[in-house]
C-alpha cells in the first residue's frame, strides 16, 4: 500500500533538514549572530533576524520529552483515516531544551501519553527517499 498522507515539501529554507531526516539524522538550523536555534528553519533567524544561518547535526540518538500534546479522534486530512486516534506531540529536546520539535507518538495508547513523558525520535520511512521524524515511548 503507497503512503497516502501529504509529504511535506522541501523548500530553500528546510531541504538541509528534510534531507537529513531521510538519512534518519537531525540536524537544526542554527543562527550564527545570535546562536540561537532556528526551528522549523526558515529564511532569518526567529530570535534576531539574522540571515547569517548554518545548520549543525544532532546525530540519529534523539531523546526528549512531551512538552504539549493533542489526541485527534477525526481524520483532519485525506489519508490519516486509518491512523485513528492520532497523538500529536510537541517534544521538548533533551540535549537542546530550547529546541521544540513537533510529530506523532507511534504504537502509543492515547490513555498513556502525557506531559514530561520522555520519548525517542524514530524515523518513518514513508517512501523510498523520504522519511519523518516521528516519536516512540524511551
Amino acid at each position: 500500500m503507497s503512503y497516502q498522507k501529504p509529504i511535506p515539501l522541501k523548500t530553500q529554507d528546510n531541504q538541509p533538514y528534510w534531507d537529513a531526516a531521510d538519512r534518519h539524522e537531525l540536524v537544526l538550523q542554527k543562527c550564527d549572530t545570535c546562536h540561537s536555534y532556528n526551528h522549523p528553519p526558515g529564511p532569518a533567524c526567529a530570535k534576531c533576524g539574522s540571515t547569517e544561518l548554518s545548520w549543525e547535526s544532532q546525530g540519529s540518538d534523539i531523546t526528549g520529552s512531551i512538552y504539549s500534546y493533542v489526541v485527534s479522534y477525526r481524520p483532519f486530512l485525506p489519508g490519516f483515516q486509518d491512523d485513528l486516534p492520532t497523538i500529536i506531540v510537541v517534544v521538548q529536546l533533551d540535549h537542546l531544551q530550547e529546541v521544540k520539535i513537533i510529530g506523532n507518538v507511534l504504537g502509543c495508547p492515547p490513555e498513556e501519553i502525557k506531559i514530561g513523558m520522555p520519548v525517542k525520535m524514530t524515523w518513518q520511512d514513508i517512501t523510498e527517499d523520504r522519511a519523518l521524524p516521528q516519536w516512540i515511548q524511551a
